[in-house]
């Protein structure tokens, strides 16, 4: 690699030598594994010898890098929700992303990995929120990037992201259209309305597939620097800014989806990396900064887009030709959107009896400090209904904002995204609506449980209707199962036995 060093230097506008850089993100996610009854992981034997697929991907992907120090020559970001397992599940490799920050790498992420194009504004909103005050907690600074979940976007959301602080994001470059040829190599500008704006940084799509589904190519770095990144940085970037090359994948790649590949890491940008290798690597942060002092193009957002499916975001709601028969997703996301629905009018009705008429929503903004083990119960009760509440009051608004949270986390992104609903992910989906459901009839008196069992009759697909997958869901954590007996549709009587 030194000896065409040479040829990709060039002299910027002071007459000084330059480099391409090269930036590598991960995306550190796994669903929400704890069972939202007892708040505990559930022993899966699909992940033997491990106790769970946390720990085993853990074990294979997140402890290696951390050991390899790669958590701090990358950027990345991880989903509050695994960052919160992670903080007791293997403190090694939380450690590694602590150290790997070095304020700067790391980027924050809406707290339950929802597609926000298809959430409510008030849920938007929460998530961000929720996910930039985790990222705060953790690594004791405010976040200025946020990935989005799926990179699902639209303009609503990113105006959200810049009322929330955030500058910068990154996606695909079929999400943005800035005429023929847009130029993935350097960041952009899209207007988000009222003189706002939010960076968005194109990752090279062609890499980043090569490093996601082709193994070979990650089988030797020196080679991947030379057959496949060198190209990219010889042509020359429109208005003479440097050639910024971006990798985004699944952090879970290195090392889990292809094993070993964390040595590939280190070698492509961390501390196995050559000493003259021909490219900066520069934090992204520090990146984007750079090519703002040049000017950035200004190009329009597609909207309701994502990385992972070219039909927009129809995979998380939909029968999206990506999959063989998502027939079931329509159906579930109205059932929960209805479950969601009645939760939120018992939570307005019943924060309306509470002492000094609390807003319910602004709690909820509030509750992600419990949630994550900022705040105790108390404090959280204390701040929002006053020293003096009574214990009965303390623990209605606790129950309230427990099945908003659990409301929030059925959303998650990963129970629409296969091809089928019976998968621990959906499962995941339901026992956290259940629970919600569960939480809301036992303080109102209510009937939301047997509500959303009507609604997932019409959950049908390749392995079943919703309710029997929903009693399997429970069962598999030994939770009570739903009451078939209460269930309009008689024949739903037969389901507890063949469930």
């Amino acid at each position: 690699m030194v000896a065409d060093d040479h040829q990709h230097r060039r002299r910027d506008g002071g007459g000084s030598m330059s480099r391409p850089s090269l930036v590598v993100h991960g995306h550190f996610y796994q669903p929400p594994r704890l069972d939202p009854f007892t708040g505990t992981m559930p022993r899966d034997p699909t992940a033997a010898p491990a106790h769970d697929w946390n720990e085993r991907i853990s074990a294979d992907c997140y402890r290696p890098n951390a050991d390899l120090g790669n958590l701090g020559a990358i950027s990345w970001d991880l989903g509050p929700t695994l960052a919160g397992w992670m903080q007791d599940g293997d403190r090694v490799a939380y450690q590694g992303f602590l150290d790997g920050d070095r304020g700067v790498n790391g980027m924050a992420q809406p707290f339950h990995h929802a597609i926000l194009p298809l959430a409510s504004a008030a849920d938007r909103w929460t998530e961000i929120h929720w996910g930039l005050r985790d990222f705060a907690f953790r690594f004791g600074r405010k976040a200025t990037g946020m990935w989005l979940p799926e990179t699902a976007v639209d303009r609503d959301t990113l105006r959200l992201l810049a009322d929330a602080g955030v500058t910068y994001t990154i996606l695909a470059p079929w999400q943005v259209d800035g005429g023929p040829g847009v130029d993935s190599r350097r960041p952009v500008r899209i207007d988000v309305g009222d003189g706002r704006s939010m960076v968005a940084v194109l990752y090279d799509a062609g890499l980043s597939t090569a490093i996601s589904f082709d193994p070979s190519s990650t089988v030797d770095a020196d080679a991947f620097v030379r057959e496949r990144l060198m190209p990219p940085f010889a042509a020359e970037v429109d208005g003479d800014a440097d050639p910024l090359v971006v990798i985004a994948t699944d952090g879970e790649l290195y090392g889990h989806h292809q094993p070993f590949r964390e040595q590939f890491l280190a070698r492509l940008v961390g501390r196995t990396a050559p000493a003259a290798r021909p490219y900066a690597t520069p934090a992204l942060a520090d990146a984007i900064r750079a090519a703002e002092s040049r000017g950035l193009p200004t190009v329009a957002l597609r909207e309701r887009t994502s990385w992972s499916c070219h039909h927009g975001v129809a995979r998380w709601m939909a029968d999206c030709p990506c999959v063989a028969d998502g027939s079931w997703k329509t159906p579930l996301r109205a059932a929960f959107e209805r479950l969601a629905g009645g939760i939120d009018t018992v939570t307005a009705d019943l924060a309306a009896s509470l002492p000094g008429t609390p807003d319910p929503w602004q709690a909820r903004y509030a509750y992600v400090d419990v949630v994550i083990g900022a705040s105790s119960t108390e404090a959280f009760i204390a701040e929002v209904l006053g020293a003096r509440a009574d214990p009965a009051s303390g623990r209605l608004l606790i129950d309230l904002m427990d099945a908003q949270h659990w409301r929030l986390a059925m959303f998650a992104s990963c129970a629409w995204f296969w091809e089928i609903a019976d998968r621990i992910e959906t499962a995941s989906a339901l026992r956290a609506a259940i629970r919600a459901a569960r939480l809301i009839d036992a303080i109102s008196d209510g009937d939301l449980e047997r509500r959303l069992l009507d609604d997932l009759r019409l959950v049908e697909g390749e392995t079943g209707d919703g309710v029997a997958l929903a009693v399997s869901a429970l069962e598999a954590v030994g939770a009570a199962p739903p009451d078939l007996s209460r269930a309009e549709n008689p024949s739903a009587r037969g389901l507890r036995a063949t469930g």
